[in-house]
């Protein structure tokens, strides 16, 4: 007998009702106030991440691909730029209304369009940004979505793909859906291998400037703190240089990068977090 999935919306309510996971909730900002958990993120070492990585083009025009809640375009709205968020979930609570909402109750100017990523209705070169936070892995046509993405933003401008899932080999997906807390209730989760990304940003004529590993950036480890990260590089290395010269040595950017990028060869986890920066050829 087959079992009837819920919408998404549904799903997450269904998240936000059990009360043991009230942290995944906030950690995923699907708390309530939105007004509070979009500024949480506009706070947060993940946003400040962003903004160092897209900073020659902001304040600019943004167009944050698959907006959910709107607390990506909340944040690109406070740093001055021109948002149009695109969602076509119109979910009060997850959705375009949400993000109705939150930039009534804000003041934020901001245009919505309900529309998939696939079939943008934007003219050429119309963005500085095209950024999209874990969106590319929903896709129905990966190489069809960053074609279009790519055809939409301006010469020189910054393609940013953040939090997106990864397998080692195929046989890994199941894996990862089984173990991700929704896809069994609503069943629209999923993960492509690296160079299917990496392939599909590259064929829509974009230039990769750099993939981050798992562990190379808070915007794909949060939510462990930048601090928390630097602790688990000081427990690591003192396994084999002691307590006093591991501390000094995990407070080196050096060090915390060859540690990212030694564990990221181990790593081998299904679904782990990858983030892509892209440019368009001027």
């Amino acid at each position: 007998m087959s079992v009837k999935m819920l919408t998404w919306e549904q799903a997450v309510q269904s998240l936000r009702n059990q009360p043991d996971q009230k942290e995944l909730v906030q950690y995923c900002y699907y708390d309530d106030p939105l007004e509070s958990a979009a500024e949480r993120f506009a706070q947060s070492e993940e946003w400040i991440a962003v903004t160092q990585l897209l900073k020659p083009k902001i304040p600019g025009q943004v167009l944050d691909i698959g907006a959910g809640r709107g607390i990506s375009s909340y944040a690109f709205a406070k740093a001055g730029c021109s948002v149009t968020a695109l969602e076509p979930d119109s979910s009060k609570l997850v959705g375009a209304g949400a993000i109705s909402n939150l930039f009534k109750n804000t003041g934020l100017p901001i245009q919505i369009v309900q529309e998939w990523g696939e079939t943008l209705p934007f003219a050429n070169n119309t963005f500085d940004i095209v950024y999209g936070r874990a969106v590319l892995h929903h896709a129905k046509d990966l190489k069809q979505l960053c074609k279009e993405a790519a055809r939409v933003l301006k010469p020189g401008g910054y393609f940013l793909a953040t939090r997106e899932h990864i397998i080692s080999r195929k046989d890994d997906l199941q894996k990862f859906l089984d173990s991700h807390p929704l896809h069994h209730l609503y069943g629209g989760e999923n993960a492509y291998l690296l160079e299917e990304y990496t392939d599909a940003i590259r064929s829509s004529g974009l230039q990769i400037i750099r993939s981050f590993n798992p562990l190379e950036s808070v915007i794909n480890y949060f939510p462990m703190s930048k601090s928390q990260y630097q602790s688990q590089v000081k427990n690591s290395l003192a396994r084999r240089f002691g307590e006093t010269l591991a501390s000094k040595l995990a407070m080196f950017e050096q060090v915390q990068s060859l540690y990212s990028w030694y564990m990221s060869r181990k790593l081998d986890t299904p679904g782990r977090l990858y983030s892509f920066l892209a440019i368009k050829p001027s």
